[in-house]
């Protein structure tokens, strides 16, 4: 490929990122847009800026290629077709907009005019993708769901043969392909291929709460690496996916695992990407769990051990789901809250996407410096999430630091102390929050 023509691909994929920028820019992105009072408040509010003290890591800065493109529609920069948006601009910004940002949200809640960051950056990677730009590794898992169903290669078949595997070892019912159920139990890969045990925690928990459930081999994958890819088109065929699947056998609930952008892109922006109201109910784990625990039909064994709970983004602060695993955690003995904690948490540094960047693995690593940080400060031996991502991050990032304390599973540790008698019978009433 010569000079010229790089250049002209070059140019292209920037005029196709500006062009994207402004289909989306409308509502209450072009609100946030014209909002900031570049005060810098967000800076120390956001995780990769604490551990570099690098300006380039303000959060308000990830607003830029937006408001560049935004320009271009106002007076009086319209009269001279605007601002334009350049490959150098681009290859700046990929990085801050992928490698850098987790979509955490933390810096909303320190912005005196609330804008939502997290939403510009992902509308930002549409338009990124809408040029070809963007981590190879994040775009083929987002391929992947595609081509085989799953981020991380889990087709039909491998599922199946995983959930035999799971059912024969630990010698527990895991539903599968249930012609009707009340509820539909989904799974991350995640979770399936790095923590299976967390597969069979959930089935447990459910059996002996007497819940009607099923897998499906036909929407199984909770995770939705399109939405993190800013490739709608993925993020879509994903959801209608689980929808079909959940309107096939007749679930008035559908259950999202310990993963946390999963339950986001589900639940609270699920309907507005297929264009329709989502004709189930979604919870995540925790918040079931808690329902049930509430009505009665799980039990727990007190937990001994001192432990503490990472607040996953996207669940707690994000997803208003913080209380339900407080309330979980309330059979602890020696519960340790971090600070800060609850919605006001740290990030672990892997979320919206990150984790799987290969080369952003060193930023993470620096990011996980805090929570190392927020767990010692407790005392607490062992650290608990409900979110397989971030769980993943925690643990590639400890045994970068040859860090000693112990990182679980909430649900799994639940498991394993719940007290099971005679598991309730199914009542034919829906159990939801």
């Amino acid at each position: 490929m010569d000079a010229q023509t790089t250049t002209m691909t070059n140019e292209q994929a920037a005029q196709a990122a500006a062009n994207k920028f402004l289909t989306l820019n409308s509502g209450n992105l072009a609100a946030y847009l014209e909002s900031c009072v570049k005060c810098g408040n967000c800076a120390t509010a956001c995780h990769f800026y604490e551990v570099t003290g690098d300006p380039k890591y303000t959060p308000a800065y990830k607003l830029f290629p937006m408001a560049r493109a935004h320009r271009r529609t106002k007076w009086p920069w319209n009269w001279f077709g605007g601002p334009k948006i350049t490959e150098a601009e681009l290859q700046e910004w990929e990085e801050l907009l992928f490698d850098s940002c987790t979509m955490c949200g933390r810096c909303t809640q320190a912005c005196p005019m609330g804008i939502d960051i997290s939403s510009i950056v992902a509308a930002s990677r549409q338009a990124f993708a809408a040029a070809g730009r963007g981590p190879a590794d994040l775009f083929e898992a987002a391929e992947n769901v595609l081509t085989k169903g799953s981020p991380l290669g889990v087709t039909p078949a491998v599922f199946d043969g995983r959930v035999e595997w799971l059912e024969d070892d630990y010698e527990v019912d895991l539903r599968l392909d249930r012609p009707k159920a009340e509820v539909l139990l989904t799974v991350s890969s995640i979770e399936l291929m790095k923590y299976p045990k967390s597969i069979v925690a959930m089935a447990r928990l459910l059996n002996q709460a007497g819940v009607d459930w099923t897998f499906s081999t036909k929407g199984y994958e909770s995770t939705n690496f399109g939405f993190l890819a800013g490739k709608m088109d993925i993020a879509r065929h994903a959801i209608e996916k689980l929808v079909a699947t959940a309107e096939e056998v007749g679930a008035k609930l559908l259950v999202i695992p310990e993963c946390g952008h999963a339950y986001g892109v589900l639940r609270w922006a699920g309907s507005n990407i297929i264009g329709r109201p989502l004709p189930f109910t979604v919870l995540h784990i925790t918040e079931y769990l808690a329902q049930l625990k509430k009505e009665g039909k799980l039990q727990f064994r007190p937990i001994e051990q001192s432990v503490t709970y990472h607040d996953p983004c996207q669940i707690s602060r994000r997803g208003g789901a913080t209380a339900a695993a407080r309330y979980l955690l309330e059979d602890a003995t020696d519960f340790r809250e971090m600070t800060p904690t609850g919605n006001f948490n740290w990030c672990c540094g892997g979320g919206g996407g990150v984790q799987a960047m290969s080369r952003a693995a060193d930023l993470r690593h620096k990011v996980f410096q805090i929570k190392m940080k927020q767990v010692e400060d407790t005392g607490a031996s062992m650290m608990l999430s409900a979110c397989a991502n971030c769980r993943l991050t925690m643990d590639d990032s400890k045994a970068y630091w040859n860090w000693d304390h112990e990182l679980e599973s909430l649900v799994e540790l639940l498991a394993e102390h719940l007290v099971e008698d005679e598991p309730h019978p199914f009542d034919g009433k829906p159990h939801l929050a």
